[in-house]
């Protein structure tokens, strides 16, 4: 049984790795080898000439600093929100609490695509568009990261705070110095999350921005234009650039968080 469970993660893990690895074969391709018969997975004489095409044909640069922007600047400030609010509804008590945090989770049942048009509205008349703060600005609180937040600073005991505000210990010192180390697997599993989904975003920076200049990489990939003559080389080259910094940010963070998680089980 273990050694078909083996095989069959091992096949999955092969169906979800394959569009990375020809991704990044193809990046390499000559011209001729998009059009060879039978197909190929590899190139048959390697070439740089995709990247230098990519960058030099286009605002790539641009794209990704934009991207890289709005994904950290969105991340920061997401996950600052998500903490403290977090924080507030899992050591605070207050009237209305359970119902406020409720009508928060629920707005999880709003599809985003029924909002476009109100937040466009709401965005075009502060004049936020073609900014930073405009893409960013509708997708900073998170439902589902407060909701998990949440769940996990309610495992820390309640008499960790209680000693703290006895020793004179503020909220602030109190979260930043003993409840987020606790806490760091999720924040960091959470951060990568909410980064790699603000670097991905297609739908929403495409409407909010208009100039060239502003457009993010998801975008700007779309305006490369080589593969309408059939040039996929260098599009698969900006792809293959594009899929680097989430792969860096994962394989970076993988063992922090597995060495958090291994701990804080060990703990209890």
């Amino acid at each position: 049984m273990k050694k078909l469970t083996a095989l069959f993660a091992t096949l999955l893990s092969l169906v979800v790795i394959f569009p990375i690895i020809y991704s990044l074969s193809a990046s390499f391709f000559p011209a001729s080898d998009f059009t060879s018969i039978p197909a190929r997975l590899f190139p048959s004489i390697p070439t740089l000439e995709n990247y230098f095409r990519a960058f030099s044909e286009s605002n790539l640069q641009r794209f990704l600093f934009n991207s890289f922007m709005v994904s950290l600047l969105g991340t920061v400030l997401r996950m600052s929100i998500s903490i403290v609010t977090a924080y507030t509804f899992t050591f605070f008590n207050f009237k209305g609490r359970d119902a406020l945090l409720l009508c928060i989770i629920a707005t999880m049942l709003l599809p985003s695509d029924a909002l476009l048009l109100a937040n466009y509205t709401t965005i075009r008349a502060l004049r936020l568009t073609d900014s930073y703060i405009g893409i960013i600005s509708t997708s900073l609180l998170v439902p589902t990261h407060i909701f998990m937040l949440r769940q996990y600073f309610k495992t820390v005991s309640t008499e960790y705070r209680e000693a703290a505000v006895l020793e004179g210990c503020s909220d602030t010192r109190f979260l930043t110095t003993l409840l987020i180390p606790i806490s760091k697997a999720v924040i960091i599993t959470l951060a990568i999350h909410s980064f790699s989904t603000l670097f991905n975003d297609y739908l929403w920076p495409l409407l909010v921005t208009n100039k060239e200049s502003m457009r993010t990489v998801q975008v700007g990939l779309t305006m490369l234009g080589f593969s309408e003559n059939l040039d996929y080389g260098p599009q698969f080259a900006a792809i293959t650039v594009l899929l680097t910094p989430i792969l860096i940010a994962f394989i970076a963070m993988h063992k922090p968080i597995q060495t958090s998680v291994s701990t804080r089980f060990a703990g209890r």
